[in-house]
């Protein structure tokens, strides 16, 4: 009995070593992909904070034909909801904090008698609304881990369309933003009508010291800029949304690993103890055996 119990803890603990073989190496390949998600997201933040300040500028040259794309609609009979999530699991909270978010919001704006048309990045995103009964009208995957600025595009392209084409008046982003290594937040923003971004102070000075002469009218360029300006939050959303990604699957992966060596340990020492036990157990037959042989003679 003791025998056949510690081959199945043998087998238990080769399984448990040969699954901490696969979350170490997760770990590190995550780990190894953080500073670069850091360092993409750096590089795109001066584009990024350059297109806020074009929009604020040419928002504050001609804010009568900005309102159009700036003013807050009076009444939202249909929203577009865009939801970043990730292409793979094993990421922690990661996926699920921002699937919850999303629903949250669906269900609120449906609550309010507003139509929600829902598009998705990453593939865990589908099958999560599917289940609940949440249409997606289109999902975009492949591309959540490492995104290009082209894939941003393809996604602004057709989350613009419906309030472009009249048929939606709002665009709702829900995504998880990188603040540092150990701070990732769901946040939910607007993306259209356009927000004026607030600018630091020393920046907004800067920016809007002087008199701005625009070429073609402000209004005109404003409109031209709108897709621009939305390519680049989705593309800032994307960058982030990966660096935390990667983020949340290195402290899931690297506590998966501790779990393995603590279980591991406690394999062990319960083999130990049991083969322990079928020693002592042998030892015992041959000592009562030794003992009936000399009482027989």
């Amino acid at each position: 009995m003791a025998g056949g119990q510690e081959r199945v803890l043998r087998r238990r603990i080769k399984s448990v070593q040969a699954t901490r073989k696969i979350t170490k190496a997760m770990e590190l390949i995550a780990a190894s992909q953080i500073p670069k998600s850091q360092a993409r997201i750096a590089a795109n933040r001066p584009y990024r904070d350059g297109m806020r300040r074009i929009i604020v500028e040419a928002a504050l040259g001609d804010p009568a034909g900005a309102a159009k794309l700036l003013a807050t609609p009076e009444k939202v009979d249909t929203c577009v909801v865009l939801m970043i999530a990730g292409d793979r699991g094993l990421s922690g909270a990661y996926n699920s904090s921002t699937l919850r978010a999303t629903e949250r919001l669906v269900r609120s704006l449906n609550a309010a008698g507003t139509r929600v048309r829902l598009f998705t990045v990453g593939k865990k995103a589908p099958a999560y609304f599917r289940f609940r009964g949440v249409e997606v009208e289109e999902s975009f995957v492949g591309f959540a881990d490492r995104p290009t600025f082209a894939d941003a595009r393809v996604v602004a392209s057709h989350v613009v369309a419906p309030y472009v084409d009249g048929e939606a008046q709002q665009v709702m982003l829900v995504s998880t933003r990188f603040h540092s290594s150990s701070s990732q937040m769901v946040e939910t923003e607007q993306l259209l009508p356009l927000t004026i971004p607030e600018l630091p102070e020393v920046e907004a000075t800067s920016a809007l010291k002087g008199y701005t002469e625009f070429e073609p009218e402000a209004a005109q360029l404003l409109f031209f800029l709108a897709p621009r300006a939305l390519e680049s939050e989705i593309f800032s959303a994307l960058l982030e949304g990966a660096a935390s990604f990667h983020t949340s699957q290195q402290r899931a992966m690297a506590a998966a690993t501790d779990n393995a060596d603590e279980l591991g340990q406690t394999l062990t020492r319960v083999m130990n103890r049991a083969r322990q036990d079928s020693i002592t157990t042998e030892i015992m037959e041959i000592v009562g055996g030794a003992e009936a042989l000399r009482s027989g003679k």
